[in-house]
């Protein structure tokens, strides 16, 4: 099961105990500091959860999948997430491991 953001927003509130008004602007906020942080191509790393930072990716030559024909695929910079070591610690345990 994935969370969209409004059951994100719903299990923010009941953890922290606070509303989901303010569970929802906390959310919004982070989201809008993680973006601005990455367009300026830096990065940020939350100790324990893991890192966020910007790869470039360089022009490279695909295929249309429907017809093969080769098509020009622009460079551009994307955002990649490495988990740190408690996450990791943390998605390999067997407690509420689903398969």
């Amino acid at each position: 099961m994935n969370l969209n953001k409004t059951e994100l927003v719903e299990a923010l509130a009941a953890k922290a105990e606070i509303s989901k008004t303010a569970a929802g602007n906390a959310l919004e906020a982070l989201l809008e500091v993680i973006t601005e942080t990455l367009v300026k191509n830096d990065g940020i790393s939350l100790i324990g959860f893991g890192s966020f930072t910007v790869s470039k990716r360089a022009a490279r030559t695909g295929r249309n999948p429907q017809t093969g024909a080769p098509l020009k695929i622009a460079a551009s910079r994307v955002a990649k997430f490495s988990a740190g070591a408690k996450l990791k610690a943390a998605l390999n345990t067997t407690k509420g491991k689903k398969n």
